[in-house]
């Protein structure tokens, strides 16, 4: 099996999630392309928490008050990404670490839990370490579902603090 198919063929709802929040996204990251994702995002009403990968929700902030300070953090750090020269293939790398298998639907509400767990190999020899977890807050609106807000940054797994 391909390493980034789509584990939900068979159940339509949870198959558009996963295509937005993994396919797309890394797509887009991995390019720096915002204007690929951007439509993925209810602007109006978007805020992100930050865990701060900590277990204790009292240390949770919220860093991304708008869904500006969002994108502009985002491309930061996928600007940094391209510019780092890596040992092995970043998308293929990015599917090895990504999980989302995790999807609570109820009516037009969506909560998704996206898990990163592993390592990926730099040229200089040394590694960047991938390791949270994120729930995704989603809308269906028109029949298409978009994220409305996220808490990430969350240790993986939960309880234990990084």
């Amino acid at each position: 099996m391909p390493f980034d198919t789509n584990p939900f063929p068979d159940d339509p709802e949870r198959h558009a999630l996963w295509e937005m929040l993994v396919r797309r996204d890394i797509d887009a990251y991995l390019e720096a392309d915002w204007p690929a994702v951007a439509d993925d995002f209810l602007a109006e009403t978007f805020f992100g928490l930050s865990g701060l990968k900590s277990a204790n929700p009292d240390e949770w902030r919220m860093i991304f008050p708008r869904l500006d300070d969002y994108r502009d953090r985002w491309l930061s750090q996928a600007r940094l990404s391209a510019a780092t020269a890596y040992a092995e293939p970043r998308r293929e790398a990015l599917y090895r670490i990504t999980t989302l298998q995790d999807i609570d639907i109820n009516g037009d509400r969506a909560v998704a839990h996206k898990k990163f767990d592993g390592t990926i190999a730099k040229a200089d020899s040394s590694i960047d370490t991938i390791n949270w977890q994120t729930l995704y807050l989603c809308n269906r609106v028109d029949g298409r579902w978009k994220i409305a807000g996220f808490v990430g940054y969350l240790p993986n797994p939960m309880g234990i603090a990084s």
